[in-house]
């Protein structure tokens, strides 16, 4: 599989990384082989996050036997000093390490911007801790372009994990602000939601663990959805939250030699088509 160097933190990130929500409420012995496959198969940067149920206890001793040879990235939705700690704690805990290559503060919305940056906010906890040497490289992610740019006047984080979606940035051009600013920090650029297709709804079901509905039965548009993500200025697109998400993902990587090639002029005219026919993404226009 490709590697991208992960802006200044120099991790060698392979171009598609494993969602830790996938083992949520999976029987221990299929998350380690899940795991183990993602591990043979490329795959060497995982994220997870205490919001994701029981992930980080079964996605520990899952990647037991491979910490020292991969990236772990964890998150808080903490917002004060005192809960970030405490999450952060947990984790290390829960997750089986002394150390996280990257933590992040947690899908940050517009109220809570200065909250997390400012005096006893989040962010004191997480700059303690990489002193500490708990966190090598402190992030954030959010959903928001104007909230991403706020964040990054605040403060000179090492890494954004931002929506980088076909139908979003086709349509709404969502993620461009984020991402231009974030590169000319030098900062590693994270995707998510690269194979959603759009907004989930009732009738929609069998991947539970994914809030909006993902590209599972359209080999064509995840093909195209997946690299339009890769040619995008970032170093790697986490999978969706389900584990056949991940083999999805990894065959279209395995597709072109661990390599995926940009769209074509004509294969992007062909995604952009599908995009302004989606009449529900998975984000209303945001700024």
């Amino acid at each position: 599989m490709e590697e991208r160097i992960l802006g200044r933190t120099g991790c060698k990130a392979g171009v598609f990384a494993f969602g830790g929500i996938a083992v949520r409420d999976t029987v221990q012995a299929e998350a380690d082989r899940a795991v183990a496959e993602a591990v043979e198969r490329g795959v060497n940067y995982f994220d997870v996050a205490p919001s994701y149920g029981n992930a980080q206890n079964i996605l520990g001793p899952a990647l037991k036997p491979y910490r020292n040879g991969v990236y772990l990235a964890c998150k808080t939705e903490g917002r004060t000093r005192e809960a970030a700690r405490a999450d952060l704690e947990n984790s290390l805990r829960l997750l089986h390490t002394d150390h996280f290559n990257v933590y992040q503060l947690h899908g940050v919305p517009p109220e809570d911007a200065e909250r997390v940056t400012g005096p006893g906010g989040a962010l004191e906890a997480l700059i303690e801790a990489k002193e500490k040497g708990l966190i090598l490289n402190i992030g954030f992610s959010t959903h928001y372009d104007s909230v991403a740019l706020k964040l990054m006047d605040a403060f000179d984080f090492d890494t954004i994990l931002f929506p980088v979606n076909w139908a979003c940035g086709i349509r709404d051009g969502l993620g461009e602000a984020a991402l231009k600013k974030a590169a000319e920090r030098n900062m590693g650029r994270i995707a998510i939601k690269a194979l959603a297709g759009r907004a989930k709804e009732a009738s929609d079901d069998g991947y539970s663990k994914c809030w909006y509905r993902p590209i599972f039965d359209d080999p064509v548009l995840a093909d195209l959805a997946l690299r339009y993500t890769l040619s995008k200025d970032v170093h790697t697109a986490v999978s969706p939250g389900d584990v056949r998400m991940l083999r999805l993902g990894l065959s279209i990587v395995e597709k072109y030699g661990g390599k995926p090639p940009p769209l074509s002029s004509g294969e992007f005219e062909q995604l952009k088509k599908r995009a302004l026919e989606t009449d529900r993404t998975i984000f209303a226009p945001v700024a």
